[in-house]
């Protein structure tokens, strides 16, 4: 049985582990976009901060982001 690697946030919001195809540009988006997430994370966290729920909207719209840019380059023509 294999052990299965646990995702960080962002991995988990943008689905890092799910390209079918295994399209580079695939990675490399969903990658970038974890790691921002993940960057705003603990801010986010923070209900103390004053940046806290700016942090959780720019994760939200991060991961959004993602999605299209995503949909962009795996797009097929009619």
């Amino acid at each position: 049985m294999t052990e299965k690697s646990e995702l960080t946030e962002g991995g988990y919001r943008v689905g890092v582990s799910f390209n079918p195809r295994g399209n580079a540009a695939v990675d490399l988006i969903k990658g970038k976009a974890a790691e921002l997430i993940d960057i705003l994370q603990p801010i986010s966290e923070n209900r103390a901060h004053p940046g806290a729920r700016c942090a959780s909207i720019a994760m939200t719209e991060i991961e959004s982001a993602a999605m299209w840019a995503v949909k962009a380059v795996t797009k097929q023509p009619r």
